[in-house]
């Protein structure tokens, strides 16, 4: 890049600037060749995980192809369920086998229990002192108990019942002025989006965005780009992360697009803070009061900073990946209309049609929860899960592995591996009536110490989404294609093509669903 200061400078400052870069990028790369040959020589008797050819400095990562995860399965193929790059500069292990999953989420449970501090951390997660970012600690376990006790504990979600409820019949009414006569075309993406957004802002905040009654929708139009903004971005591996001297020269601009975004993102968490903060009741309605409430015995523990990184969590971690798993849901029932009637038929039976399916009955909707198990195993929110890094040397599959090494669990090859799985591609929720007899071949949310606490929200918000517009409404494909199935690009896992159906109310239901 050429910064032009006058035109009597700017030759000279574009060839100081062209000679300091070569010899920065040069001398990096002299070292880190010595450094390697030197690691090399050092550890002879290391038995490392099998690892294909690599080039000098960048190892692996023109290996690294979108979507990822089918990459990785991919080359596990060839070197197996637990198998090792280099991606850059940093060691990563990949593991895809229920026993090389259990190895290091029990016996090396504490060492796989930090996250690798990669840049978006750093900017996204208030310089890695969020839960989902903070390193294995003192302070990583006060915020796990914290958002365990204030937001995911049975006391608490069903305290934010209402609100699940309210968003639901929201979604139901709006879907129903649009097909009440006769099957009409709708989009769900946004649909599911929006649903997901405010049942997350109304627990963390106490505000709706979307929907009627709503007025500012500018201040929700830059909450949903941020959101899909920090999505791109990290959806996208940063080449930096890796490769750290292209960090000194902001390659592609990354770093200063993530301190834009973030400066952005940390006015419009401080206001929701300050919003509640000057709210006169007194009592705790929402996240941010819980945290207030702690701020004012322990003010440097609960410091704004660390409650805005808790509305970041929140927002970032709960939002897209169960509109994402709803829309994968809705995708697979229509491409299956016997089971879309089977589970049609469990609600009438167990619910009927006098009312809207709520959350007391989810127990008792043993296929429904079959549905959603099944589409999680095609269609994890997060393929690749959380990267993890271990803290200190350890051993998994029999293979040595070095301290500060990335840890990938390849959780969509697992769930489709078909030495685990019968018929692993096809969607069948029947193989789930009985349960997952085994935890560590199904893990969409995780496992481990490190697993996401959010996962009873999420199933939550899914299973009761689903119950509605199955019991609800009538469903139909577009057209007489089946609908894609492709997967796009991003941390989520969202579909290629966003869904569109048709949709009819059921005619049993429009009494029930007039006076919502």
């Amino acid at each position: 890049m050429v910064i032009y200061v006058s035109k009597h400078t700017s030759t000279a400052i574009s060839m100081e600037q062209t000679w300091f870069y070569l010899i920065s990028v040069s001398s990096f790369l002299i070292l880190l060749l010595l450094s390697t040959i030197f690691l090399r020589k050092e550890r002879p008797h290391r038995k490392l995980p099998p690892s294909p050819p690599s080039y000098p400095v960048i190892g692996h990562l023109h290996l690294v192809k979108e979507p990822i995860h089918r990459a990785l399965e991919q080359l596990s193929h060839k070197y197996g369920s637990v198998f090792s790059l280099r991606f850059g500069s940093r060691p990563v292990l990949i593991v895809s086998s229920p026993t090389a999953v259990e190895e290091c989420f029990t016996k090396n449970d504490i060492v796989f229990a930090n996250r690798p501090q990669l840049l978006g951390g750093k900017h996204f997660n208030y310089n890695y002192t969020t839960v989902g970012s903070a390193p294995y600690g003192p302070h990583w376990r006060n915020l796990r108990r914290v958002s365990t006790s204030e937001v995911f504990s049975t006391t608490r979600l069903n305290s934010s019942l209402s609100i699940r409820q309210d968003e639901i019949r929201s979604l139901v009414k709006s879907l129903f002025r649009d097909s009440r006569q006769s099957f009409a075309k709708v989009e769900m993406k946004s649909r599911l989006s929006e649903l997901s957004f405010n049942i997350i802002m109304r627990i963390v905040a106490g505000k709706r965005y979307f929907g009627v009654g709503v007025e500012d929708y500018e201040e929700a139009r830059q909450f949903r780009r941020i959101i899909n903004e920090v999505f791109e971005i990290g959806g996208a591996s940063n080449i930096g992360d890796f490769l750290p001297f292209l960090q000194l020269i902001d390659f592609q601009g990354v770093e200063k697009r993530m301190i834009r975004l973030q400066k952005t993102s940390d006015v419009l968490f401080q206001r929701l803070v300050d919003e509640r903060r000057n709210d006169k009741e007194g009592h705790i309605k929402t996240m941010i009061d819980a945290m207030l409430a702690l701020q004012d015995s322990e003010p440097e523990t609960y410091s704004d900073t660390i409650i805005k990184g808790n509305i970041s969590t929140m927002l970032l971690a709960g939002t897209d990946t169960s509109a994402v798993t709803i829309e994968w849901a809705m995708s697979l029932l229509l491409n299956h209309p016997k089971v879309l009637a089977k589970a049609r038929d469990e609600l009438d039976n167990q619910v009927g049609h006098n009312r809207v399916a709520d959350e007391p009955d989810l127990p008792k909707l043993h296929y429904l929860h079959s549905i959603v198990n099944e589409t999680l195993r095609l269609f994890p929110a997060a393929p690749l899960l959380v990267p993890h890094e271990s803290s200190d040397d350890s051993t998994v599959g029999g293979f040595d592995i070095p301290r500060g090494t990335m840890l990938l669990v390849n959780a969509w090859a697992l769930h489709r591996d078909p030495k685990i799985w019968d018929d692993p591609t096809t969607f069948r929720p029947e193989r789930f009536e009985g349960g997952v007899d085994e935890a560590y071949k199904f893990v969409p949310f995780g496992i481990g110490r490190r697993q996401c606490p959010g996962a009873g929200l999420a199933n939550r918000v899914v299973a009761l989404a689903l119950a509605a517009l199955i019991q609800c409404f009538e469903w139909e494909r577009v057209g007489e294609d089946l609908v894609d199935l492709s997967e796009g690009v991003g941390l989520t896992m969202p579909k290629a093509l966003a869904l569109e159906a048709r949709c009819r109310a059921r005619e049993q239901m429009i009494s029930v669903i007039s006076e919502l």
